[in-house]
């Protein structure tokens, strides 16, 4: 057989590259690869010694030009600008047909056209993808070194078993926060004296916006290093395993690993629960066999699997098995202490471990051990990872495309009760203890499973949000959370109708068939978190996180649930959904120019025509013109030389609509100016000062960040209008330490920290603070206070007082209330300017947040309820407990405060940049922080 020019050149390049791969291996046994202390001048581990993220992105390129198991990839720009960079660690035979092995991976999560035998040759064919992250909290220093060990030891061992990982595995090894490694690894490496080095008391974020909460992002995506690595996760490489590395550990332990207490959510697929109990038991085998004591699990630590949101946590609903450690270490020694509990054997601690000095590179080999048998795992499972992947989006797509029951604890209460109602006529003729026991010692007659399979509690088979909700733009935004997600969003060409109703065209639709569709009933369905109590009558146990936070509730969208198979003119979006064009309608001869309060997004236009010395309005009374009715809150534009040009823009770029008048609106209005914001924040960083800071970057409105010398000081109504206090800022008592102590413990000392951070330390006080801040309002100046700060309407002296009290005065106890991170509705009173734009009744997030009671002098005082509770239910989403207690009380209340205001929102309004379906409660105060009353006159 004689072979043509072509094949006997591609025969040569295959020889030539298993040449190249056989020598290249030959110079890693050789030991050609660059030690971590060769590179840094330190072993990772070392005491007292930390690499920064320059340094960990230098030795990652040399190591990508020494090694040929080991491509380094940019993934995207962070919040500072530094890369983000992803190792790609596999054998250099694999990354010759790397991208057919993430081709493999997306068909598989997908299953899209794919049938099971299909699947199958593909599992044979593809390679595990397994994802080990590190560095995401920055000063949890461990797991940005361990994976840099990682890497190393994976380029460079040659032992079996890591030839069998490389040959079976692809591991992406992401960096998942690279600004605060910087920052961390920089300030503990300041101090001359090893001995003294700490990696506590940062003076900011070690995320740009968010710090710690870079974990609580992944569903949002709002901040970049979030959206960089969700990309790679659900729309990329779409791994089998992600494994998440934290710190700290237990007390009295090393580590706690998988597998997770209960309880689960209820939307993700049992596959993923029973993968990672599997890939923890191989976790905690491999550390007993390695003699490494001091793994718990379970019960061990507070973590469960409920929550969508963290790193980990949001990959369930993706089908991927998500693991989580959290393991002591540092580099300056620690102790184990000594913890009773801890020193007895038990399932979930099988291996216990004494106190001893603890260090750090003890615990990077502790995490090394984790890393392997998780890769381990996944070489020898590799085929079923891959198909199991692709079953559970299988479940999905069908599930999906037929009636499908979730069943959640309302409705096992549902069918308990039919039980007991059938039981208690049935009371007399019933065997001994009733029928009830009866039937639970049976079990239950099957009849009641109509119950569970009540029509009307059906899963959707997809969603519909209409193009013509008030605030479309929000909407858009929604749907991108959920493309940046990997869910694919249609869109409506053209008006179509499903049942009943007609949707306009560019309506969005999200079709349950598809593999993501517990992401996507995650952010559109309630979570029904069940009661959970130690013991009957016991405290409750917190959830690890929130226990609702259903997306499309929080952003305010407006959207139909469908329950039967529907189809139309729908066509995928591709990238992200740009929110169409908005009108602008009559133009010619116009004197001004009209638009709606409801979309948020006109806060942006707001601040755009003030900033352009524009002249803006709020018109107080309902209208009509051109036979279209406008409610209280319109926002009214006077045309100027400039405004129709910017009024195209605005339109065209977030697509606002504006009406045009020829005959300018009169009577009662409210003008508005440029005001002076001030925003609190403490040394350390506030996180939920920096969302609120990023939140005012993304809707265009200038502040400065103030710290509590400054708040201190006198004549701050010469430099703000407004003050913005967030939960945390302001104590209930007079205390030396509120604020950054009463959340990360003692402030440095002022001699121990850069000069240009001193101006940061302090804290707010009652006895030096409030009455500066009682003094900037009585001088006609506006606050804003969140949450826990609203402690200063107390402070101030408003008649408002706790609702949350039992008949002798006192906190509701446990027992009694429990209120963790929920979604509950309030009613609103939208003809008042602060909450103008609003519904009537608005989903908000709410966290065993403040609820107040008006005292009988409150209207004589200047004292407004805005929101309140109404009813003895207002749980959306979550976990209420006691939710009746709620009824009746004020949850956002307007006062007068000599010349100037206090608004109060006990709800968090603005929590991690998600509930935009309150942002305006913000926006409106701040408008009217600096807005005056003025009357237009009908002829101008």
């Amino acid at each position: 057989m004689f072979l043509k020019p072509r094949s006997i050149a591609i025969a040569a390049t295959l020889l030539i590259s298993a040449s190249l791969a056989v020598i290249s291996e030959q110079a890693i046994a050789q030991g050609t690869i660059t030690t971590p202390k060769e590179q840094l001048g330190f072993d990772i581990g070392d005491d007292y010694q930390l690499a920064t993220y320059s340094q960990l992105s230098e030795y990652w390129h040399k190591l990508e030009r020494e090694s040929p198991r080991m491509v380094l990839n940019e993934i995207g720009r962070t919040a500072e600008g530094r890369p983000q960079y992803m190792a790609i660690i596999t054998s250099p035979e694999n990354h010759r047909n790397l991208a057919r092995y993430k081709e493999i991976s997306q068909r598989l999560a997908s299953a899209q056209d794919l049938a099971s035998e299909d699947a199958r040759a593909l599992a044979k064919e593809g390679r595990a993808v397994v994802w080990i992250d590190g560095g995401l909290h920055a000063t949890e220093v461990l797991g940005a070194h361990q994976l840099m060990e990682l890497v190393y030891q994976m380029v460079s061992r040659t032992d079996e078993e890591t030839m069998r990982i490389l040959d079976d595995v692809i591991i992406l090894a992401v960096h998942a926060n690279p600004d605060g490694m910087e920052l961390v690894s920089n300030w503990y490496m300041r101090e001359p004296d090893p001995t003294k080095r700490q990696s506590g008391n940062i003076p900011r974020l070690y995320q740009k916006y968010v710090g710690h909460d870079n974990n609580r992002d992944s569903y949002m995506v709002a901040q970049p290093e979030t959206e960089n690595m969700a990309r790679v996760l659900y729309r990329e490489w779409i791994p089998q395993i992600l494994y998440n590395h934290h710190q700290v550990g237990p007390a009295g332990t090393v580590m706690w690993a998988p597998p997770f207490r209960d309880p689960p959510n209820y939307n993700f697929d049992p596959l993923v629960s029973l993968g990672i109990e599997m890939v923890g038991n191989a976790m905690h085998s491999r550390f007993v066999l390695e003699g490494k004591r001091g793994v718990t699990t379970r019960s061990g630590g507070p973590f469960s699997t409920w929550w969508n949101g963290g790193l980990r946590t949001t990959a369930y609903f993706h089908n991927v098995i998500g693991l989580l450690t959290e393991t002591i270490g540092n580099p300056t020694p620690v102790e184990i202490p000594l913890i009773p509990e801890r020193s007895i054997r038990s399932k979930d601690n099988p291996f216990p471990i004494e106190p001893q000095t603890w260090h750090f590179r003890q615990s990077v080999d502790y995490s090394i051990t984790g890393n392997r048998a998780v890769l381990d795992y996944a070489s020898r499972y590799r085929e079923t990872l891959l198909f199991n992947m692709y079953q559970m989006a299988r479940n999905s797509i069908e599930y999906g495309s037929q009636d499908h029951w979730t069943i959640h604890p309302k409705r096992i209460d549902a069918l308990k009760a039919a039980v007991k109602a059938e039981g208690a006529e049935a009371e007399a003729i019933g065997p001994s203890g009733g029928a009830l026991a009866g039937y639970f010692s049976r079990g239950v007659p099957k009849k009641f499973l109509s119950v569970l399979h009540d029509p009307n509690e059906r899963d959707p088979r997809g969603y519909i949000l209409p193009a013509s909700q008030s605030d479309f733009p929000t909407a858009t935004k929604f749907v991108n959370t959920l493309i940046k997600n990997g869910v694919t969003v249609l869109r409506a060409t053209k008006a179509f109708d499903v049942g009943e109703r007609q949707y306009p065209a560019g309506s969005y639709v999200v079709k349950a068939a598809q593999a993501f569709r517990p992401h996507i009933l995650d952010m559109f369905e309630p979570q029904d978190h069940p009661n959970d109590f130690a013991y009957e009558g016991g405290p409750p146990t917190p959830p690890y996180d929130n226990a609702g936070y259903t997306l499309a509730y929080l952003m305010g969208v407006e959207f139909d649930r469908v329950l039967e198979g529907f189809d139309g003119p729908f066509v995928k979006i591709e990238g992200l959904a740009v929110t169409p064009a908005g009108r602008v309608a009559g133009t010619r001869g116009a004197v001004g120019f009209l638009l709606g309060h409801q979309a948020n997004d006109a806060a942006i236009a707001t601040n755009r025509f003030l900033a352009a010395g524009e002249d803006v309005y709020w018109l107080k009374n309902q209208f009509s013109v051109n036979g279209k009715s406008y409610p209280v809150g319109t926002i009214y534009i006077p045309a100027s030389s400039a405004v129709p040009a910017k009024v195209d823009q605005l339109a065209s770029e977030l697509g606002l609509n504006f009406d045009a008048v020829r005959l300018a609106p009169g009577g009662d209005a409210l003008k508005l100016r440029s005001v002076r914001i001030g925003l609190w924040d403490q040394y350390g960083g506030s996180m939920p000062s920096g969302w609120t800071r990023w939140l005012f970057e993304q809707f265009e409105f200038p502040f400065e960040l103030v710290y509590p010398k400054t708040l201190d000081a006198a004549d701050l109504r010469k430099r703000f209008d407004i003050l913005v206090f967030v939960t945390g800022a302001i104590p209930a008592a007079d205390r030396q330490g509120g604020g950054f102590e009463s959340f990360f413990g003692r402030q440095p000392d002022a001699a121990s920290i850069p000069a240009e951070y001193r101006d940061r330390l302090g804290s707010v006080t009652v006895a030096e603070t409030v009455p500066r801040l009682i003094e900037f309002m009585n001088e006609g100046g506006t606050i804003i206070t969140i949450g826990s700060s609203t402690n200063l309407a107390k402070h101030a002296g408003l008649p408002l007082t706790d609702h949350l009290v039992d008949g002798d005065g006192k906190h509701l106890t446990q027992d009694k209330y429990y209120m963790p991170g929920s979604v509950l509705r309030v009613k609103v009173d939208n003809s008042l300017p602060l909450a103008y734009g609003m519904n009537e009744r608005t989903d908000v997030f709410f966290n065993n947040s403040p609820v107040f009671r008006m005292l009988p002098d409150a209207q004589m005082k200047n004292v407004r309820s805005v929101a309140w509770f109404d009813g003895d239910a207002p749980l959306r989403s979550g976990w209420a407990w006691g939710q009746s207690r709620l009824n009746g009380g004020v949850a956002v209340a307007a006062a007068k405060v000599g010349k100037g205001n206090l608004f109060v929102f006990g709800p968090e309004i603005l929590n991690r940049g998600q509930p935009h379906g309150t942002f305006k409660f913000l926006f409106n105060g701040i408008y009217l922080s600096g807005a005056t009353q003025v009357r237009l006159d009908l002829t101008n």
